[in-house]
């Protein structure tokens, strides 16, 4: 009796030992992460978890990575993962220097993961960030500020460069297999002498731009005149033509006038020298005698009558 209650209690006691060596040898994958196992009797075996729980063997680590898109900070507020002021300067090529803060968004290539882990001996993804992901957007954004004076930083460049930057950074953080997602600066201040050598600029700009405007609105005016100018002058030279063209026509008919009735008057004239015959003559002749003989004068003046020759 006693033998088989101490088997009982032995078994129980394996059964303990069993589930907490089971539970000791589980490991939790966050989801967004993967995990590089690694085999303290042989280094990197090659095996990637993926998220979730595994159960691994009290020989191996795993160390995770993270492969979804993670936000850091460097900036002067407590902000994310930037606790303290990680703000930092950057120099111009004219020799000033500018405070920024920035931020950025990063994961790790899951296909490189094991890669990583060797590159960066074994450490997690979390310090591979502060001790040198977070070091080097410092030193990278430097190089890239170098190009640019200090009023392109701080004005009407700062996408350009911005954009520039994130190239940059993207280039040289994916031989690491890290993926720099995004890269953005919140914030870019300079002293007040810089300020209002940038407002200077800044407005010299704006006026020389006001100045093309207007002398492209002129251009446009004058252009727009010219145009009016030539249709009214088309205009003008057509109405000239209709107007020759209109006085031809009046002349013609003036002149088609003339000519009819002229032809009309030496028409009837000559149907009337072509009725007057001799007796018509003396008819008219003798209706429009008085009854009066001629009288005839003589050289010596005397008035002779011929009322008695006959």
């Amino acid at each position: 009796m006693r033998k088989g209650k101490l088997g009982a209690i032995l078994l129980a006691v394996v059964m303990i030992l069993a589930l907490a060596g089971a539970i000791f040898c589980l490991e939790r994958v966050p989801a967004g992460y993967v995990g590089v196992v690694y085999n303290m009797n042989g280094g990197v075996d090659g095996e990637i978890l993926t998220q979730g729980w595994h159960l691994v063997s009290p020989t191996k680590k795993v160390t995770t990575y993270s492969i979804g898109i993670e936000q850091s900070y460097l900036t002067a507020e407590k902000k994310g993962d930037s606790k303290d002021d990680e703000s930092f300067s950057i120099p111009t090529s004219d020799g000033k220097t500018v405070r920024v803060n920035l931020e950025f968004s990063y994961r790790f290539d899951e296909a490189r993961v094991a890669n990583t882990f060797v590159t960066f001996k074994g450490k997690s993804g979390e310090s591979i960030k502060d001790t040198f992901i977070k070091p080097k957007v410092i030193a990278w954004t430097q190089e890239v500020s170098a190009n640019y004076p200090v009023t392109d930083i701080f004005g009407d460049k700062r996408t350009a460069i911005n954009a520039e930057l994130d190239t940059y950074l993207r280039e040289k953080f994916n031989q690491y297999g890290i993926i720099i997602d995004t890269v953005n600066f919140t914030d870019i201040s300079v002293d007040a002498e810089t300020a209002a050598a940038i407002q200077k600029k800044v407005t010299a700009q704006q006026e020389l731009e006001l100045a093309n405007i207007e002398a492209q609105t002129a251009k446009v005016q004058a252009e727009k005149d010219r145009e009016v100018a030539i249709i009214q002058a088309q205009k003008d030279k057509e109405a000239a033509e209709i107007q020759a063209q209109t006085d031809v026509i009046e002349a013609e008919a003036a002149a088609d006038v003339v000519r009819i009735a002229a032809e009309a008057e030496a028409s009837a004239n000559k149907q009337v020298a072509a009725s007057l015959t001799p007796e018509l003559i003396e008819k008219i002749k003798f209706e429009h005698w008085d009854g009066v003989l001629p009288k005839v004068s003589s050289a010596s003046g005397t008035i002779i009558g011929i009322d008695g020759i006959g």
